[in-house]
């Protein structure tokens, strides 16, 4: 058997645990809160511009009912568009911003169960988290985004699941889908936006591939591991660990452990923001700071430390939230990083600049990445005297997991910043908390 065949195999055999299920509902949560937080901004407007057709899916926070493709593109468009959403930090990889999209958009067009919906979405996302892990690090180094060549197989393997394909059909989707993953990092050089497009695509490929296989469209079985494969094709080599995406699938959920995070920006800057706060906590006014070194992993330079210069100023608000430099300007002069960090005014503010231009770092080759996302902060003070702060783990990932009363708030606020009442609010919380016991699955609720 393939490895396709094999990873198809265990899905459709896979039961989600309870605790799989809680974490099914918090990424549908927090996607969706997301999606509403994001439905005024200009390239969510953008996206909605190029949905030409009708459908009866929801886009979350919108009027129209839109085709399922559609629907998938803009609501992972907009659950990814401000880097506020779940994260794997084994990855590290975004499943729930492109999984979710597929799975809730295709369950509204073809009126699946709750059940089904859930049946997906505890796929797609353990199957995109198990992938990321095959090779670590090897995607990113090649220029590539995880999160969007692994989301396109995650997402039609988790439409796939919903939909009860037969094995055999499932396993051409997945073929199907390793010719529609894409998604390149030159953002990086520029602060641009193609990154928030990337679970959109994503998660609206992943539907298409899922429909084509079920109409007989036929795909390479041997996808992962062929010579010209997903594997070859995006990290350079067919040699991957095939058992740390196949053993124990739908037995042991590694997905119970996705993190949600407390700040707007990449997940890895998140552990030095926290350690800005603290320094910050002691009373240290920014204009008695010389310098800050942080320690850090080699394996995230090319993304949030590099070029150094550039990291440290800027040219707007996106290219902020992969900047370590700006991220512990934002924890230290404002307390945190929340969507109010990442806008214009803030990129120009000359205190902001002047913190962030003292940033520097040092490679430190022990350090975990991307097993464990760490932060470390020391400033050189006026005086001559260092203070530092360390944090060994992501706040919100598997070490100290978010509280769900605190991803619930998370959820509000977003809504409020997409002008939704606190009462529609509460409406998705109750949607979140009860779609998968639904006869059949039915967004409707969440449109404008």
């Amino acid at each position: 058997m393939t490895i396709a065949q094999r990873l198809a195999a265990a899905a459709l055999a896979a039961t989600p645990t309870a605790a799989m299920r809680e974490m099914a509902e918090r990424l549908v949560l927090d996607a969706a809160g997301l999606c509403v937080g994001a439905r005024n901004e200009v390239y969510v407007q953008a996206m909605l511009d190029t949905a030409e057709g009708e459908g009866s899916s929801t886009a979350i926070g919108h009027a129209r009912a839109m085709t399922a493709a559609d629907a998938a593109l803009i609501n992972g468009t907009a659950a990814h568009g401000e880097d506020y959403d779940d994260t794997f930090e084994g990855g590290p990889v975004h499943a729930g911003a492109v999984v979710v999209p597929a799975v809730l958009s295709a369950a509204e067009r073809f009126g699946l169960s709750g059940q089904a919906a859930l049946a997906g979405i505890a796929a797609g996302s353990e199957a995109t988290c198990r992938l990321s892990t095959v090779v670590p690090k090897a995607v990113h180094k090649s220029g590539f985004h995880p999160t969007s060549v692994f989301g396109t197989v995650g997402a039609a393997l988790g439409v796939g699941v919903a939909l009860k394909l037969p094995e055999e059909q499932l396993v051409h989707a997945l073929g199907i889908a390793g010719s529609f993953a894409s998604g390149i990092i030159e953002y990086l050089a520029d602060g641009s936006w193609t990154k928030r497009a990337h679970p959109g695509w994503a998660a609206q490929a992943g539907v298409r591939a899922a429909l084509l296989a079920r109409s007989g469209f036929i795909g390479p079985l041997t996808v992962f591991e062929g010579k010209h494969g997903l594997f070859n094709g995006f990290a350079h080599t067919t040699e991957g660990d095939w058992a740390a995406l196949l053993d124990g699938f739908g037995e042991r959920w590694i997905a119970e452990t996705i993190a949600f995070k407390p700040y707007a920006c990449g997940t890895m800057i998140h552990p030095y923001i926290d350690c800005a706060r603290r320094l910050a906590a002691r009373g240290i006014a920014p204009e008695r700071i010389m310098s800050v070194t942080c320690e850090t992993a080699e394996g995230i330079l090319h993304r949030l430390w590099e070029p150094l210069g550039f990291k440290q100023a800027v040219p707007n608000a996106y290219a902020a939230k992969f900047s370590v430099p700006f991220g512990i300007a934002a924890g230290f002069l404002l307390d945190g990083a929340y969507l109010d960090a990442f806008t214009e005014a803030r990129v120009a503010d000359p205190r902001m600049r002047a913190l962030a231009a003292k940033v520097s770092y040092v490679v430190d080759p022990a350090n975990p990445y991307p097993k464990a996302f760490t932060g470390h902060v020391k400033l050189t003070l006026d005086d001559g005297t260092t203070v530092e702060e360390r944090q060994p783990h992501f706040r919100g990932g598997a070490s100290e997991p978010l509280p769900r009363s605190e991803l619930e708030a998370k959820c509000i606020a977003n809504c409020r910043h997409g002008g939704w009442s606190d009462a529609r609010a509460e409406g998705l919380l109750r949607f979140a908390a009860s779609v998968f016991d639904a006869a059949r699955v039915d967004a409707a609720s969440l449109r404008a």
